[in-house]
């Protein structure tokens, strides 16, 4: 959504939609530089101005305020005039050892003299410029979030000048961080840090051309190999048999069968699906929009999207009209799919590296497997591919052939174990249904008021009764 010009106050905040994506900002009409930032699950109250010296704009920062759940807008109305008299006055309203910096030294000088640019406002700058700008998803901020604001909190106020010229502090905070955090965290932080500093330094010429993150001697770090084979297929299954909840036994197996990134499809849409083309459009994989693209389904991947999408709307009638697997959440769909490893051994990306692996033994060949997965094809002749012209009839078949591998695997042992036959076996959909509505009779009574019996009967038109498709 677009940024909004308004009257901010507790009720006019309150009924301001909620975006889809990302966020919005909601901007006073009565105190310029105070707005509400508009997101998903959380409205903040912030303040933006520009720090002066000399009458001259040393740089623009903004700084949060508070929760608007938790704050009326006339108190924090009243904290945003007090944060911008003191921005005003070059002094960050946060920090006074930093503001006396800022107030000191002007941002950039045009004598040579090197830019006092903290990490703070470098990372503000980055954040505004170049995540929220480019639309990067709230779990990707999230992460720079964490490694600014948590590992290198006891550097926001140092300037990056400090941190170029001392390559020894930076290298010795990468030693520290993969003894306390790990291997990954620490270059993972790092990478954080360098890219905060090149972005910086595009408007900062005076910065050392050297990068600090240049002093570390990076960790090694390892592809996990969690993936597994088709001996290992039938233990999984049965611990996934095993499940209370039906809805994420069938997000694990839809996992398994696309290959697809847990994330993206938490949020998959019953509107995403198209049962003519069969496909699974997703619409913000990693890489956002513009990489959005279609998944074809084989016939047990729409059993499996049928049985989640039925079972939603008798266990979650209200979120179901707006998810495929609906779930009791703030979100309304399955937002942690994490599970104790002793109920499920394999989950999330385990389930990716597994998809990849029954490929290759399905025949699969590797840019049909790097097709389906939606990763880049290197090489000149990748740019000559043209993927949906691949879709309907040879990815499809490809994608075929990794679901029959996966179900071939199982061998007998559908009809050996009851929990499996109780759920993939035939006529196991009708008899799951009379359980959860035995279960919750309330929910069936508001399923039958909502209407979904109809359009219950319009999906069964589109794909035929689930045992044909079984067959």
């Amino acid at each position: 959504m677009t940024d909004i010009r308004i009257s901010l106050t507790d009720k006019a905040i309150a009924q301001l939609p909620a975006p889809k994506e990302g966020w919005y900002l909601a901007r006073d009409t009565e105190l310029k530089g105070f707005f509400v930032v508009i997101g998903k699950r959380r409205r903040t109250f912030t303040v933006q101005g520009d720090l002066r010296r000399g009458g001259k704009r040393a740089s623009s920062i903004r700084v949060s305020i508070g929760d608007a759940g938790e704050m009326s807008t006339r108190a924090a109305r009243a904290t945003a005039k007090a944060y911008l008299a003191q921005i005003s006055r070059g002094r960050h309203p946060k920090d006074e050892k930093q503001a006396e910096r800022v107030h000191a030294v002007p941002a950039m000088t045009t004598g040579g003299t090197v830019a006092s640019i903290t990490l703070r406002q470098a990372w503000e700058r980055y954040l505004e410029a170049h995540l929220i700008r480019k639309n990067r998803s709230e779990k990707t901020i999230g992460g720079y979030r964490d490694h600014v604001e948590r590992i290198f909190a006891e550097w926001l106020d140092a300037t990056l000048d400090e941190l170029a010229t001392d390559p020894a502090r930076v290298a010795k905070k990468h030693d520290e961080v993969t003894r306390e955090n790990g291997p990954y965290m620490a270059n993972g932080s790092m990478r954080t840090l360098r890219a905060i500093y090149n972005h910086a330094r595009k408007t900062n010429r005076s910065l050392p051309s050297d990068n600090p993150a240049d002093a570390i001697d990076w960790n090694v770090e390892e592809r996990r190999n969690t993936g597994m084979g088709s001996a290992d297929l039938k233990g999984w299954f049965a611990q996934l048999a095993a499940f209370d909840n039906p809805i994420r036994r069938e997000f694990h197996l839809f996992t398994l069968l696309c290959g697809s990134r847990p994330a993206a499809l938490q949020e998959a849409k019953p509107e995403h699906i198209d049962f003519r083309r069969r496909t699974l459009h997703i619409a913000k994989p990693k890489g956002g929009k513009k990489k959005a693209f279609d998944i074809p389904l084989s016939r047990q991947m729409i059993l499996c999207l049928v049985r989640a999408i039925r079972l939603g709307r008798h266990m979650y009638p209200l979120q179901a009209q707006e998810w495929v697997f609906p779930a009791d959440s703030a979100s309304g769909h399955l937002a942690e799919t994490k599970e104790d490893r002793e109920m499920l051994s394999k989950w999330g990306n385990d389930l990716r590296q597994t998809f990849r692996t029954l490929a290759t033994a399905a025949g699969v060949s590797e840019v049909d497997a790097k097709l389906l997965m939606n990763h880049a094809i290197p090489g000149v002749n990748a740019g000559y591919i043209t993927r949906h012209k691949l879709l309907e009839d040879h990815l499809r078949s490809q994608q075929q052939a990794i679901s029959s591998a996966v179900f071939a695997a199982l061998s007998t042992s559908i009809a050996r174990n009851h929990a499996l036959q109780g759920w993939l076996g035939r006529g196991a959909y009708r008899r799951a249904i009379q359980n959860v509505t035995s279960a919750d009779k309330q929910g069936g009574e508001r399923l039958r008021k909502l209407g979904k019996g109809q359009s219950e009967a319009r999906l069964i038109g589109q794909i035929g009764d689930e045992e044909s498709i079984q067959s």
